[in-house]
């Protein structure tokens, strides 16, 4: 591997690699081949343990076929081919879509977050539909251009955030919406995950293992030296190069339902309360609190507070429970004028609470029949929607034109933490900063690789 590292513009990559939008393209050939045989042939691009159950569950679906897989680790991929004999395998993902562009009719890529973005533009322009794991990408100018990418070529796209698909996570958008507890004005999301470590830069190196192609692993990424159990295969979401932290791994999930149910679009302000960076990992313990525009469904402004990392949330009278119980260990809080909604995450339903005590609800009205308690069964709802998307047999709930605005807010308060206690100012129509320091962050700088 060449140890010299180069960096290229992410649009100077994007013209090079072909990434480029080129017209509108609302009806491409092969899928169109596909929807007439009734058949989707997929191909998977990362095979980890996300990997694994992305295409498990995609693969379920009865008109699914598997052709082609694809990860820089040989043990991985090996596995998965054990799976699915018949598909033909590559370490590469750019020389798996241009040997396989004829014989695939839709892509999913369950990669670290950094090579998400990379991965989905290049199938992307292929006319491929996508489904990609969240959060959508690793930086926000990357979540704005596969917006557009998928917009302007009509493709069908989702992101892998399944409890959007959930019975209990459907019922709370439908009893805010209903106005359950008024005008909401407040939402507190908390997880005691820990995708973040305090530890500074690791030195030195250690030998590749002979199954892992790590300039690949990289991809787009800053070169750097591979060291045993910092970054493959599991801990790559607390280091900044590569992953989003815990905001970025739970956050997205427990963001979604209030997220969707409220109608935000992206805030004006945030704040992230949390300890100096340290320019290699993200920090332990997060708040960040984010001011959003009002909708139909908020007072004149929503405050939205997060918290991650052991022992969150802090207290707060917002989530004391009725009858001293403890909160659930991870969900959110709805604040509205006539009471509050609880939200466990996940395979919970909802409470209401007014006067400090649970109330009584008629889900009944809204017809969304008895709640799945099978995690798989209602996991695989989600991706079997797109596969039927993809076949014109539906629409995804979760496509990038949602997702986009999703991560976009979670990346933001990413970035809000690398100006701890400071409130930055976002204008969302410049896609800028209003401290200007903060938008060198906005995206990054590609490697050649």
């Amino acid at each position: 591997m060449n140890n010299k590292i180069q960096f290229i513009d992410r649009r100077d990559f994007i013209k090079k690699t072909g990434l480029g939008v080129l017209g509108l393209s609302l009806a491409p050939t092969l899928l169109a081949k596909a929807q007439a045989n009734g058949r989707l042939r997929t191909a998977h691009i990362g095979l980890g343990a996300m990997g694994m159950a992305d295409l498990d569950a995609i693969a379920s679906h009865n008109a699914v076929d598997v052709v082609a897989l694809c990860d820089v680790d040989s043990k991985m991929l090996e596995k998965a081919k054990a799976l699915f004999p018949n598909a033909k395998t590559y370490a590469d993902y750019r020389e798996m879509l241009k040997d396989m562009e004829d014989g695939i009719d839709a892509v999913v890529v369950s990669t670290p977050d950094h090579t998400h973005a990379p991965a989905s533009l290049m199938a992307m322009k292929m006319d491929k539909p996508v489904y990609c794991q969240k959060p959508l990408t690793h930086h926000v100018s990357e979540a704005r251009e596969m917006k557009k990418v998928a917009e302007k070529k009509g493709l069908i796209t989702q992101m892998g955030i399944q409890v959007h698909s959930f019975y209990d996570y459907k019922l709370a958008t439908l009893l805010i919406q209903d106005g359950i507890i008024g005008k909401v004005h407040t939402v507190r999301a908390w997880s005691p995950k820990n995708w973040g470590t305090d530890k500074p830069t690791p030195t030195g190196s250690d030998p590749v293992p002979a199954n892992l192609d790590w300039n690949l692993w990289l991809g787009t990424a800053p070169e750097r030296p591979f060291k045993e159990g910092e970054y493959h295969p599991g801990n790559w979401r607390k280091v900044m190069d590569f992953g989003c932290g815990t905001l970025g791994d739970m956050g997205v999930h427990i963001f979604d339902t209030p997220y969707n149910a409220l109608q935000l679009d992206v805030p004006r302000t945030i704040l992230n309360e949390t300890r100096q960076p340290t320019g290699y990992g993200f920090p332990e313990h997060n708040v960040v609190t984010y001011e959003f525009p009002s909708t139909p469904y908020t007072a004149e402004s929503l405050k939205w507070v997060w918290y991650d990392g052991p022992g969150a949330p802090s207290d707060h009278p917002d989530l004391k429970l009725p009858n001293g119980e403890k909160l659930p260990d991870q969900g959110a809080m709805f604040m509205g004028e006539k009471g509050r909604l609880l939200l466990p995450h996940f395979q919970q339903l909802p409470r209401l609470i007014v006067d400090g005590k649970y109330q009584e609800m008629d889900i009944e009205k809204f017809n969304l029949g008895k709640p799945v308690k099978d995690y798989d069964a209602e996991s695989k709802k989600h991706y079997h929607q797109f596969v039927d998307a993809c076949l014109g047999r539906g629409e995804c709930t979760a496509p990038f034109s949602y997702a986009a605005r999703l991560t976009e807010t979670i990346l933001l308060g990413v970035i809000a933490g690398r100006f701890p206690n400071q409130t930055l100012h976002w204008d969302s129509k410049k896609a800028k900063f209003a401290e200007k320091e903060a938008n060198q962050y906005l995206t990054g700088k590609y490697r050649k690789f």
